[in-house]
């Protein structure tokens, strides 16, 4: 991150917009931004399928879900926050899971760069895919995005809902639905 660059460009925003940038509320500002944006994008140079290199043998080819994993990313359109829920299913194949705490670990690194929500769900979904071959793989995220909320319609309150599935998520409906309840459970 260059610190530097961001600093004076935060300085000419404010400047742009009509405000002074050496009053005693925003010295500090452009220095804030810069920190705060090296946290919050500090995903750009991380693979999430990293998180995916931790397998597990186990007997188990049956449903995992981890639902409810808190996000939040930057609108690469706006660059202010969406933020909600992703939830990710997988049926492992031939006793290859991971940890649990990888798929939360994995929406961490995609969410954190500018970003577009259906993109984050493509991504978790295919890194684990490539990385895990399981039967099959579901993603849903949910997000309320302020580029909604706080400009142009201005709609509160309103969610998106964006999914992946892979395998057999594809093609057999029961599985499927048996995520889907379980996610509203």
């Amino acid at each position: 991150m260059d610190h530097k660059k961001i600093e004076t460009a935060v300085k000419m925003i404010l400047e742009a917009i009509g405000e002074d940038p050496e009053r005693e509320g925003l010295l500090d500002t452009p220095k804030r931004v810069a920190r705060m944006y090296e946290e919050v994008f500090q995903g750009l140079n991380q693979d999430p399928s990293e998180h995916f290199q931790t397998i597990f043998g186990e007997d188990h080819e049956e449903l995992v879900l981890v639902k409810d994993i808190p996000f939040y990313s930057m609108c690469e359109h706006h660059l202010v926050p969406f933020f909600g829920k992703a939830h990710i299913a997988y049926i492992p194949k031939g006793g290859k899971v991971t940890g649990l705490s990888k798929l939360a670990r994995a929406v961490e690194a995609v969410a954190r760069r500018p970003q577009l929500q259906e993109r984050i769900t493509s991504t978790i979904a295919e890194s684990l895919r490539d990385s895990l071959a399981p039967h099959g793989v579901m993603v849903i995220i949910e997000a309320e995005h302020m580029c909604m909320t706080m400009r142009g319609v201005k709609k509160s309150g309103s969610k998106t809902i964006t999914s992946a599935v892979r395998g057999i998520f594809e093609n057999d409906q029961a599985a499927r639905a048996e995520v889907m309840s379980l996610i509203k459970s």
